[in-house]
């Protein structure tokens, strides 16, 4: 069986509104749940292609700093 992941996570938020946006993102932060980690990177992947390059420095900025604490 050849299941695209990506492609499944895409599907299921495609048409997501702002707020419907945030409450999965802050959901799947909260609940810690490692099944959630996929769906966080797609939204990443998301993010990072629809970002210019200064603001993907920024990106990388506020990460390393995050990583510091």
């Amino acid at each position: 069986m050849d299941f695209n992941l990506r492609a499944a996570i895409l599907d299921n938020i495609k048409g997501s509104d702002e707020k419907q946006l945030e409450h999965t993102i802050v959901d799947a932060i909260q609940s810690g749940e490692e099944k959630m980690l996929p769906g966080l990177g797609v939204l990443f992947e998301v993010l990072w292609q629809n970002t210019s390059q200064e603001e993907q420095q920024t990106i990388l900025k506020n990460m390393a700093e995050g990583l510091q604490q």
